[in-house]
C-alpha cells in the first residue's frame, strides 16, 4: 500500500536539500500533489497482473493473436524518472484454445508498467504474467521505449530507444512462429 504521508514527508525534504522553500507560494501543495501522482503512478504495485486474464474465452482458437502498439508510461527504478513507449503482445492460445478479450493484454501492461522497474524485467514480466494467466503454447512480447534519464540526463541522447524481448513456449523453441510475429509487428 501506497503511503502518501510518508511521501509528502520525503518531498519536502528534497524541496529543503536542493535549496528551495517547500513554503514558498508555488511550493506549498507540492508535496501533497506529489503523493497523489505517485499513488496514480505506481498504483500497479502488489497487483498480480495474471488476475487481468481470469476472464477468458474457450474458444478451440489455436492461431496468433497479437496486440500491439500498446502505449505505456513508466518509471525508471535506477533515477525514478519516466520512460515510455510501447509494447507488442502476441500469443498462441495453449491447447484449450483459451482466448481473453484484447483490452485484458492491455491491462497486464498497465499494471506491470505502474511499477519503479527497468525495461528488460518488464518484458519478462509480462511474458511470465500471460504464461500463468492463460497457459498458452507460446508468448512473444517487444518493448520500445524512451528514458528519460538517457534524454535528460546523463549522456543525453534524445530519440534513443531501447529495445528488449520476452519470448517463451513456442515464440523461442520455433524460428517460424517468432519470425511470424516478429513481422507483424513490424
Amino acid at each position: 500500500m501506497i503511503n502518501e504521508n510518508i511521501i509528502e514527508s520525503a518531498i519536502t525534504n528534497i524541496l529543503k536539500a536542493i535549496g528551495d522553500n517547500p513554503e514558498r507560494e508555488g511550493l506549498k501543495e507540492t508535496p501533497q500533489r506529489v503523493a497523489r501522482m505517485y499513488a496514480e503512478i505506481f498504483c500497479g504495485m502488489g497487483k498480480n497482473p495474471a488476475e487481468d486474464l481470469k476472464v477468458g474465452y474457450e474458444l478451440g482458437h489455436r492461431e496468433m493473436v497479437i496486440l500491439k502498439d500498446i502505449p505505456f508510461y513508466s518509471m525508471c527504478e535506477h533515477h525514478l524518472l519516466p520512460f515510455s513507449g510501447v509494447v507488442h503482445i502476441g500469443y498462441v492460445p495453449g491447447a484449450e484454445g483459451r482466448v481473453v478479450g484484447i483490452s485484458k493484454l492491455a491491462r497486464v501492461v498497465e499494471t506491470i508498467a505502474r511499477r519503479p522497474q527497468i525495461q528488460e524485467r518488464m518484458a519478462t514480466e509480462i511474458a511470465d504474467a500471460i504464461v500463468e494467466g492463460l497457459n498458452p503454447d507460446g508468448v512473444g512480447v517487444v518493448i520500445a521505449a524512451e528514458h528519460m534519464c538517457m534524454t535528460m540526463r546523463g549522456i543525453k541522447k534524445p530519440g534513443s530507444r531501447v529495445i528488449t524481448s520476452a519470448l517463451r513456449g513456442g515464440f523461442a523453441k520455433r524460428a517460424a512462429t517468432r519470425a511470424e510475429f516478429m513481422s507483424l509487428i513490424q
